[in-house]
């Protein structure tokens, strides 16, 4: 149990917890994880038999980690010192890993069979924060769990090595539930009930800024929905506009769209492109640093298009927009480098021709960029299937 001046509700908690404990059938120890009380929690968990780790690191995610370090058990089941969860459910967890389970996640929300009693959760976390973000994990990683942020779950402590956890503060335990996605473990869920806390102060959590903290770490997490998706949608919008607009300007209705529409449509391009490179990008970094498991897919991506070929097909893209360009230019040199007829018909071909060479140029330098990140991370890929 992390734990920060928790003087009010420790005391239960430990009772919960050795009911729990006995529940199983097992034998095991309470530990408090002490992040710098100030109100005597530590000498209340040390008379009630508890064992106190202290914990220097500020944050949510080092006090854990700490306690986690210092755990004995084969079995760890975490969950805050505020009486908000019940301890004495301990058994229904052991009984998951029992059944061969690394992740046991509790379910606070009726959709896996749990119970949040009146009073233990601010409304904007029980209808939007909580489902939204659990809604966003599950589709994200595919996460059997439906409650994605309980803060009562259990876990092998060979499973928790594997997962290489880097995070300090309150995404450790989204970090905790990605990794154990990604990385198949078998994760289980199991119902449990969120009571009223039992504290006379304000809670620790700030709802808005750590709901932000937690999305903003899944979307770190997944370059695929945070950069692939959207520049994918956003170059194929782009190119089938661009192409069109091309050829000639398009009414719809009482709209007529010509070489404007075609200049921000040919912008639609050129940052989906970039979009599209950034997934990439963070995909091999992230691998190359711990932060996500080595990925098959990424290695034979690596092995079909390699460096070489992706400056060939830059360069076959610079040539054609280079064409273009040296067309207009040509046309131009018909007129006497004067006024053209039709400034909107040089347009359509300037627009495209720029668009061509700049995402040619784009092309080849990404993909030193890309064989550069990739130096390191093609070492740490398993041999493809």
């Amino acid at each position: 149990m992390p734990c920060l001046n928790e003087a009010e509700t420790i005391a239960r908690c430990i009772e919960k917890a050795k009911i729990g404990i006995q529940r199983a059938g097992v034998s095991g120890e309470i530990l408090i994880a002490d992040n710098g009380s100030t109100d005597g929690s530590q000498a209340i968990a040390e008379k009630l038999g508890a064992r106190v780790v202290t914990v220097t690191e500020k944050g949510y995610g080092n006090a854990l980690r700490g306690g986690i370090a210092a755990a004995k058990g084969k079995f760890i089941l975490m969950g805050d010192a505020d009486d908000s969860y019940d301890f004495s459910e301990a058994d229904r967890f052991v009984k998951k890993f029992q059944e061969g389970y690394d992740l046991v996640m509790g379910c606070r929300l009726p959709i896996g069979g749990g119970k949040i009693m009146p009073g233990a959760m601010p409304w904007k976390n029980r209808w939007l924060g909580n489902p939204v973000l659990s809604f966003i994990g599950r589709w994200f990683f595919k996460c059997p769990a439906h409650d994605f942020h309980a803060g009562l779950r259990a876990f092998t402590k060979d499973a928790l090595g594997k997962m290489e956890l880097q995070t300090t503060g309150m995404e450790f335990a989204s970090e905790m539930v990605i990794k154990a996605t990604l990385k198949k473990f078998r994760i289980a869920e199991v119902p449990i009930t969120l009571h009223k806390d039992g504290r006379s102060r304000p809670p620790h959590l700030k709802p808005w800024r750590d709901g932000w903290r937690h999305l903003r770490f899944m979307l770190i997490y997944s370059p695929r929905w945070l950069f692939l998706v959207p520049g994918l949608l956003l170059s194929a919008l782009g190119v089938i506009v661009s192409a069109t607009l091309s050829v000639a300007n398009v009414q719809l209705g009482g709209v007529q769209f010509n070489v404007g529409t075609l200049m921000m449509a040919c912008m639609a391009v050129i940052v989906g492109f970039q979009l599209v490179a950034f997934a990439f990008y963070t995909k091999v970094f992230a691998i190359a640093e711990g932060l996500l498991p080595a990925d098959p897919k990424l290695s034979r991506v690596f092995k079909t298009f390699t460096l070489e070929k992706g400056i060939v097909v830059g360069l076959l893209v610079l040539l054609g927009g280079l064409a273009m360009f040296l067309r207009a230019l040509w046309l131009w040199q018909q007129a006497n480098f004067g006024l053209l007829p039709s400034t909107e018909e040089n347009l359509r071909r300037l627009i495209p021709a720029a668009t061509l060479m700049l995402l040619g140029v784009q092309t080849v330098f990404s993909s030193f960029f890309m064989s550069v990140l990739g130096l390191k991370t093609v070492r740490r890929q398993p041999p493809a299937a």
